[in-house]
């Protein structure tokens, strides 16, 4: 069994104005490509659903926050900064503390 080809954006796109354009037929155009015709029909209707996208100047969607995630976030900032206070840069309590926690050598690393 082959693997499934993985297209980059930009084929994806010629495709998909080649199929608005009209001057081949889907088949023609799937044959020539070396895609399933329904592949055609999905990313035809992906570019004419997504195209107002394009004409919209200023209107950015707000960046959606994971609360849960700012939450851990704040909460290991505190850790750190606990530990920083607490055992002073540099020490051996410090690294030791850390490397257990799964932080590396420096305390800085991410898991």
């Amino acid at each position: 069994m082959s693997e499934r080809k993985q297209h980059p954006p930009e084929f994806k796109a010629k495709v998909a104005l080649g199929a608005l354009k009209g001057e081949e037929t889907v088949s023609e155009l799937a044959s020539r490509c070396g895609v399933h015709p329904t592949m055609i029909h999905q990313r035809k209707r992906a570019l004419l659903d997504g195209a107002s996208g394009v004409f919209e100047h200023g209107r950015r969607k707000a960046h959606e926050v994971d609360e849960k995630q700012v939450k851990d976030l704040h909460a290991k900032i505190g850790a750190l900064t606990s530990h920083i206070c607490l055992c002073g840069v540099g020490s051996s309590i410090w690294s030791q503390s850390f490397a257990r926690q799964g932080y590396g050598s420096l305390g800085i690393g991410w898991r």
